[in-house]
């Protein structure tokens, strides 16, 4: 995706692309590849894949979403800062936690932030489960792009939410996900769920699964109690 290309899909999604955006984004690209060089954060490096399926596809997640609010948002498994970092530079409002458990790429979040002058972020190198213990119904929103099968990143994700708030999973095909969503939606601690579909100016698809919360958490499953519990609910398909 050329930059031309990148700035006219993003105005379809109500998106104005500023200089200093442009400016950030060039940068995050720059340092991604250094950095990239000597540790593994992403097997995607040539500069127009880059924009399309890093940043554009991390934006895409505002089409269903309204961003410009000041509010607590969460990206769960965030890898390479994708989506949290990238809505970021373009919603400064936001309030962000960068949450994953690979300390590389923590490290690596940690000195790109830096190097862009983003405020307001928080990067945390710890698993879901256990960062979850003490900010219990606390955020707004959470993010979350290709990590885990639905039920998993659900059962990881909602303890974090305050109730009534929302999850968004960003996903490609999960046809047979959906049927265990739908199945356990109520132990799940989901009140409704939608899901919505956008297709990417290279035909491929992108899911939004946007989970509402029912009730407050109280009580956390380990990691190991949630995989078993999801072979059993997958395996009764």
């Amino acid at each position: 995706m050329k930059i031309d290309n990148f700035i006219e899909e993003l105005k379809k999604i109500n998106i104005d692309v500023t200089d200093n955006q442009l400016d950030l984004l060039n940068k995050y690209y720059e340092f991604l590849i250094e950095y990239n060089s000597h540790t593994n954060l992403t097997a995607i490096t040539e500069k127009e894949e880059v924009y399309l399926k890093h940043f554009y596809d991390s934006l895409t997640v505002s089409s269903v979403y309204d961003f410009n609010k000041s509010i607590n948002v969460i990206d769960i498994g965030s890898g390479a800062g994708f989506p949290g970092i990238v809505l970021k530079i373009f919603f400064p409002n936001l309030k962000l936690t960068v949450l994953d458990s690979n300390n590389k790429k923590t490290t690596f979040i940690l000195s790109l932030i830096e190097k862009l002058g983003l405020k307001d972020v928080t990067v945390v190198n710890a698993r879901a489960e256990d960062y979850a213990k003490d900010q219990l119904n606390t955020i707004d929103l959470c993010v979350s792009r290709a990590v885990a099968y639905i039920d998993i990143i659900a059962e990881l994700s909602l303890p974090f939410i305050k109730k009534d708030g929302k999850v968004i999973l960003m996903k490609g095909n999960f046809d047979n996900e959906i049927i265990t969503l739908k199945r356990y939606q109520q132990k799940l601690n989901i009140k409704t769920f939608e899901i919505k579909n956008f297709i990417l100016p290279n035909n491929d698809e992108r899911n939004f699964v946007i989970l509402e919360k029912a009730s407050d958490s109280k009580k956390l499953l380990s990691y190991s109690q949630i995989v078993k519990r999801s072979k059993i609910w997958n395996d009764k398909k």
